[in-house]
């Protein structure tokens, strides 16, 4: 069995609530770990947002029995998470699951510039708050036969696919980083930034990323229940 050492007993809890989260949107949710010395990126990808979340663990140390050098492989997210001993500050890698295709289309690793134009905190998190009022109060005005989920995936394609300021990130990246916990406001603490690679866009926090693809074939379906899965 492969063990982690995470760095301490915080980095094993945030570990431990990025994929509670995930597990929250998707109960059979799987995660592709990937790690070299005492890096660990964790990226998962919560089903209603359609993007990729990456989560960054620091580790203590490599790992044990076996593992020298770099560790790639897809796993179970319930099943690392049930792993987690945060008092002891480790985590157990289950055995490997046959990937979901995302899995096969990460994010380059560099390549990325700083794009302008991407508000504060506080400015993003407003309007993630406007969007889900704004969803929920078109939604409440239809009608009950005109409430199908075509409709309600209408307006939630309108709303979560516009862009946040002069910047081409989608509202619903913005929405996911809330979602997961990535968007919090804390003194002192480092302020969002936007970086491009290609055709992908990441969101970036001191707490985690969210990635998206803006070029390519892909439907926004399902955006409809973003209207109220906001925590």
């Amino acid at each position: 069995m492969t063990v982690l050492h995470l760095a301490d007993e915080t980095e094993a809890a945030d570990l431990a609530a990025f994929l509670s989260r995930l597990l929250h949107y998707d109960r059979s949710a799987a995660v592709r770990l990937q790690a070299a010395g005492t890096a660990l990126a964790v990226f998962g990808r919560p089903p209603s947002f359609e993007v990729l979340a990456i989560r960054a663990v620091r580790l203590a140390k490599p790992y044990e029995n076996g593992l020298d050098i770099t560790l790639d492989v897809t796993v179970s997210a319930g099943e690392l998470l049930e792993s987690v001993d945060e008092a002891g500050a480790t985590a157990a890698v289950p055995a490997a699951v046959t990937g979901p295709p995302w899995a096969g289309v990460l994010p380059p690793r560099g390549g990325w510039r700083r794009e302008p134009g991407l508000p504060r905190v506080a400015e993003l998190r407003a309007l993630v708050g406007a969007a889900v009022a704004e969803f929920r109060t078109r939604t409440q005005e239809l009608t009950e036969e005109a409430r199908t989920r075509a409709e309600l995936d209408r307006i939630g394609r309108d709303i979560w696919s516009r862009t946040v300021g002069e910047t081409r990130l989608p509202v619903r990246a913005v929405h996911a980083a809330q979602s997961l916990g990535f968007l919090r406001a804390g003194e002192g603490a480092p302020e969002p930034a936007l970086f491009s690679s290609g055709a992908w866009l990441r969101l970036r926090t001191p707490y985690g990323s969210v990635a998206v693809r803006t070029a390519g074939p892909g439907t926004l379906g399902g955006l409809g229940a973003l209207g109220v899965s906001v925590r």
